[in-house]
């Protein structure tokens, strides 16, 4: 199938498609005889196997080689386990760090809302009431 054809039934744009062979994430299809690039279906569960990758939060990266474990015969489920863990890992401080954020922002607002406007401040009176690096 030629480029277009296989952006469709991707959903991908051509461009993309285009990106993801240089990359090499996709491999470089055959050629027809007049030089337009010819997919073969497997390009399509490839594509779909890259949109879940990225889905999962991996970077094209780590995407690009777990397929190079695949295109060498290996399994790559041991390596995934670890790329998945390693990124959950990495979600789970994020949303500890947001929710320490969130606490923050919070007092900040309360203290907007309810505090006294007639402080003294350098800048804003609302951001240097908050706790600050000096005072932990």
């Amino acid at each position: 199938m030629r480029i277009g054809e296989l952006a469709r039934h991707s959903g991908l744009a051509p461009k993309t498609l285009r990106f993801y062979e240089d990359s090499g994430l996709l491999p470089e299809p055959a050629r027809t005889s007049s030089g337009y690039r010819d997919y073969g279906p497997e390009s399509v569960d490839r594509l779909r196997f890259i949109r879940n990758a990225q889905a999962a939060g991996l970077p094209l990266r780590e995407v690009r080689e777990i397929l190079g474990l695949h295109d060498q015969g290996i399994a790559p489920c041991a390596q995934v386990i670890q790329l998945l863990t390693e990124r959950l890992d990495h979600v789970r401080n994020k949303v500890t760090e947001l929710r320490s954020l969130e606490v923050t922002l919070a007092g900040l607002l309360d203290n907007a809302l309810h505090g006294d406007p007639s402080q003294t401040a350098e800048v804003c009176w609302i951001i240097e009431s908050g706790n600050s690096a000096e005072e932990a």
